[in-house]
């Protein structure tokens, strides 16, 4: 997923500088949203295998 995020930066990176500036904006949200689920989900991924049981 951070790597999607990464492409959709480049490619609103891309379109900022050929004068596509809509396109950037739509690629640059996405990339945000992208990089903002990404982070919730690293988040999750380290606070819950610290509260399983410890195996018997």
């Amino acid at each position: 997923m951070l790597y999607w995020a990464l492409v959709f930066f480049v490619f609103a990176v891309v379109a900022g500088i050929l004068g596509f500036t809509g396109i950037a904006a739509s690629a640059a949200y996405i990339a945000k949203i992208l990089f903002v689920i990404f982070l919730v989900l690293f988040l999750v991924s380290l606070v819950f295998p610290r509260f399983r049981r410890p195996p018997s």
